[in-house]
């Protein structure tokens, strides 16, 4: 598998179960790109949905990918704190084109005091019998939200107190 390079400005494309495209964000650069890891900044990229409708991200956004791990967490910096959105997802792929990763509709949104809330079971349940996602899936899928939330409580990982902070200002230095 290739790996991007620190600096370099890559998409991230999220797919659904079926294979086909969901969401492709335009820029992210890479602030930390290894086998197993990938971290990037945006802020202001252009988001295409996949009925091709667009949007504009709001406020700066750190990204942690990882590639044994079924969850990616996008860290956004707003005026009243850090808010995370959690997606539970494939492990990622980088081919090149762009990092990519599948969708599995469960998503966790935690606050700035670190209270959460799991999202979107309703959207899980109907796209599990649509896609017919298999039961060793869902298992896994299940086995990384309790992981999330171990890692949301203790604070470890992307949700450490400085993790966000300490990569948005190497975005920062990234950005110019």
């Amino acid at each position: 598998m290739a790996t991007p390079r620190e600096g370099e400005s890559i998409q991230i494309h999220s797919y659904k179960h079926n294979g086909h495209i969901h969401r492709v964000w335009d820029e992210t650069i890479v602030l930390k790109g290894t086998n197993n890891i990938v971290i990037g900044g945006n802020d202001h990229t252009i988001v295409t949905e996949s009925d091709g409708r667009t949007w504009i991200t709001r406020e700066p956004a750190i990204c942690y990918f990882h590639a044994k791990q079924w969850f990616n967490v996008i860290g956004m910096l707003r005026t009243d704190g850090i808010y995370y959105y959690c997606n539970i997802s494939s492990p990622f792929v980088y081919d090149q084109e762009a990092l990519k990763y599948i969708d599995y509709d469960l998503d966790i949104k935690v606050f700035p005091d670190m209270s959460y809330i799991l999202l979107d079971e309703d959207e899980y349940e109907q796209h599990s019998k649509k896609m017919h996602y298999p039961e060793v899936i869902d298992k896994i899928l299940w086995r990384n939200v309790d992981h999330l939330i171990h890692l949301i409580r203790h604070r470890q990982g992307p949700f450490s107190p400085n993790f966000v902070n300490k990569w948005y200002k190497k975005y920062l230095t990234h950005r110019g």
